[in-house]
């Protein structure tokens, strides 16, 4: 389902008529849970994940030289570092990942939630100033027992919220002075002030009532306009919203399932989307031949950011 796609965007704008938006699957995948696309700019290389099937990938801006690594652990989110490695939320905690030739080396760096086995880290950004944010999820979507996390660069976490199922949604504004997260089995989404020299995070409030729209956001990131941009999960779609929460574009995907959104490529003006399989029937699956895979959204006529890097040691 390449190919013009400008009948798919819903631009809600002060009327402004849909974009020449072009939706192409760059890699078919299937992944049984894709998370986290993640531009590299230095090397010009896109990462993703598949959080079920244990697995870090990369390509290029196009799905090309694609390569594959697998780790230990299930992992819930990767971002860059300063250095060649990567920072990383798996099931067991906080670690380093650097990929090599064949076998991932991974470099531990702490649980911050050794006594709760019905939890995970999940979602997890690095933030404008070099840290780490990380939030837990209860294994069984039921329980609010998830908290978030701040990890710094002298390798101490901090707990920074808590109460949430399944934490989601984490991105910042391009000024680092707020901080967007969603609980997404809740349909609760916030903000956050963030102070951006101390990390310190206050008045949360609500901010995008996903319960007024079909899906949940799940994954997210923000363009240099300041406005945010969410996988909308169980409804297809990526939507954008203005910082005070309304919403701006709604574009259209031929999954039901997306996961995460981030922009990338050489000018930071493709939006790419990763997809999931494992809440979906045999019956759902064989309806969706693209459920898993990963998009390159283009024509958008927007720019992301570039994405900040781990202050590592």
């Amino acid at each position: 389902m390449g190919g013009s796609a400008s009948d798919n965007v819903i631009d809600s704008h002060r009327g402004a008529q849909p974009a020449p938006v072009r939706i192409e699957p760059i890699w078919t995948g299937p992944a049984v849970l894709g998370e986290c696309p993640l531009w590299d700019d230095r090397l010009r290389r896109l990462y993703w994940i598949d959080s079920c099937q244990r697995r870090i990938w990369r390509s290029d801006a196009g799905g090309g030289d694609l390569r594959s690594w697998q780790v230990p652990d299930t992992i819930g989110s990767i971002g860059l570092c300063r250095d060649h490695r990567l920072i990383a939320g798996l099931s067991g905690g906080f670690a380093f990942v650097e990929l090599g030739d064949s076998e991932p080396d991974i470099q531990w760096i702490g649980n911050p939630e050794p006594d709760s086995p019905d939890t995970r880290l999940n979602d997890g950004k690095v933030d404008r100033q070099g840290r780490f944010w990380c939030g837990s999820m209860n294994r069984g979507f039921s329980i609010p027992n998830a908290s978030l996390y701040r990890l710094d660069p002298d390798l101490r976490w901090h707990r920074m919220d808590g109460g949430f199922t399944v934490s989601n949604g984490i991105a910042f504004s391009p000024d680092g002075t707020a901080l967007y997260f969603s609980d997404s089995r809740v349909d609760r989404s916030y903000r956050y002030d963030l102070a951006p020299e101390t990390g310190e995070i206050s008045n949360r409030v609500p901010f995008v009532d996903t319960g007024a729209y079909l899906g949940r956001i799940d994954g997210a990131t923000v363009d240099e306009d300041g406005n945010y941009w969410g996988a909308l999960f169980e409804g297809g779609a990526v939507a954008c919203f203005s910082p005070d929460g309304e919403l701006m574009r709604c574009i259209r995907l031929p999954v039901a399932c997306p996961t995460m959104c981030a922009f990338g490529g050489v000018d930071l003006d493709i939006l790419f989307v990763t997809s999931a399989t494992f809440a979906m029937s045999e019956a759902q699956i064989a309806a969706e031949p693209q459920a898993g895979a990963l998009f390159a959204v283009e024509g958008l006529g927007v720019r992301g950011v570039e994405e900040p890097r781990f202050a590592s040691p």
